[in-house]
């Protein structure tokens, strides 16, 4: 990437400084404020999800601006400041997970590794997409007794692990896999669409059901009606105007909930499996999905993990393979899902508990991180990772076009940040 800043008036051309400022502003500072801003939009993300539940920090809302007024036009161009700063963010972002996961635990109970349906029930159907367990909550309350089944899209598969969400039986199934294949499998969806954040596609002008959709809060879609409330009866309406699904069995099953209070019940028994050399290696596979063809790279690493390995996963980026039946270890899953992005703070738990276990540094650990990013909020979690002093990240499929070469060299120096080659390549270096 190049630099672009049109901040003030003394812009090269009245268009746009690209090479470096009259104010001295260089691409590798307008790399790092871009960084800083989108880790900004991570933060709030979590934040307003949190906040919906009834929960803030003053901390994190502080800095907030902070962070914003430090990128406003001024002459601070010192690179460790900014640095520092984006680091920072990354700490705030560990403390606005830890509290969307505390308001999730405290409202829906303890997650639970859970068996969930892939197909379909015969019935009028709901599917609901995004993030957001409120919204999901209210519309299982809504259609309680109406003969109507919710099903879950993408990052909404883990509610099934929730005792409080769990117990409602008309949500019986996750339908589809990842995002970006929505076009096809919303067209292919017989019912109702709700969606909460901002995983979602425009729908072509082949598609036919962009008046099954409603979306919620900040989300909006052209020609898609927007629900200002969660009052869902224009959905369930919808619903049942649709002809009911027919039965259909799911391809396969997938297993969700292995929350950190979930693992940590286990831990005795990995920590035994690792003395005893059973497990020889964690691997933390996720992130964003996407539809570059170089992510089948996550599938075929995940292959390829030798089966004395467990493997950890977070975000859709799981939807490469979490339909492997990968087995076990000692009765010990060989995949398992945490849960959404935000459960990124699970991984983090897992990580310092087994550190404490096995009396190191996290670092020291056979633990490896490979992640895969697409948007804001995977730059916020990067940021916590760096904050956390967490070394040797792999990322891909490609490097961010804000992070400069200059600033990827000098997180490859402090942190071993580096982009990912080949399965083949990066397992032989980190297995050696």
């Amino acid at each position: 990437m190049g630099m672009f800043c049109y901040q003030c008036e003394q812009t090269a051309g009245g268009v746009g400084c690209t090479k470096v400022g009259v104010c001295g502003k260089n691409e590798d500072i307008a790399g790092l404020q871009d960084t800083l801003i989108f880790g900004l939009k991570g933060i709030a993300a979590y934040a307003h999800h949190a906040r919906e539940l009834g929960v803030r920090d003053e901390q994190v809302d502080a800095f907030m601006h902070d962070a914003l007024f430090f990128t406003l036009t001024n002459v601070n161009f010192n690179l460790e400041r900014h640095i520092e700063m984006v680091l920072k963010c990354g700490e705030m972002n560990l403390r606005v997970m830890e509290l969307l996961d505390k308001a999730h635990v405290a409202r829906y109970g303890s997650p639970e590794p859970t068996k969930v349906f892939t197909g379909l029930k015969k019935g009028h159907a709901i599917l609901i997409t995004g993030h957001d367990l409120l919204d999901l909550e209210e519309l299982l309350k809504q259609t309680e007794g109406t003969g109507i089944n919710v099903y879950t899209h993408g990052e909404m598969l883990p509610a099934h692990a929730y005792p409080e969400l769990k117990k409602y039986p008309h949500l019986v199934g996750n339908y589809g896999t990842a995002w970006q294949n929505q076009r096809k499998e919303f067209e292919e969806f017989p019912g109702a669409i709700v969606v909460t954040t901002n995983c979602v596609m425009p729908p072509t002008d082949k598609n036919t059901y962009g008046d099954r959709i409603f979306t919620r809060t900040i989300t909006g879609l052209e020609g898609a009606t927007h629900l200002p409330t969660r009052d869902f009866s224009a959905v369930i309406a919808k619903a049942k105007s649709l002809p009911p699904a027919e039965e259909k069995e799911g391809e396969y099953t997938l297993t969700t909930g292995f929350h950190h209070n979930a693992v940590l019940g286990l831990a005795d028994k990995i920590v035994e499996a690792v003395k005893a050399g059973k497990i020889r290696r964690f691997f933390l596979v996720g992130g964003c999905d996407g539809a570059k063809p170089g992510r089948n790279y996550y599938t075929e690493i995940v292959q390829k993990i030798p089966k004395d390995c467990v493997i950890l996963t977070v975000a859709c980026g799981k939807y490469r393979f979490n339909h492997l039946d990968l087995g076990d270890i000692d009765g010990i899953p060989r995949l398992l899902d945490l849960g959404q992005c935000n459960n990124a703070y699970s991984g983090i738990q897992i990580a310092l508990a087994l550190a404490k276990a096995f009396n190191c540094g996290v670092n020291d650990l056979p633990l490896s991180l490979i992640l895969s990013w697409y948007e804001q909020k995977a730059v916020a979690i990067l940021l916590t990772l760096l904050h956390l002093g967490i070394k040797n990240i792999r990322i891909g499929p490609s490097a961010p076009a804000f992070l400069t070469p200059n600033v990827l060299k000098l997180l490859n120096e402090k942190y071993g940040l580096r982009l990912i080659t080949t399965p083949d390549e990066d397992l032989k270096a980190i297995l050696g």
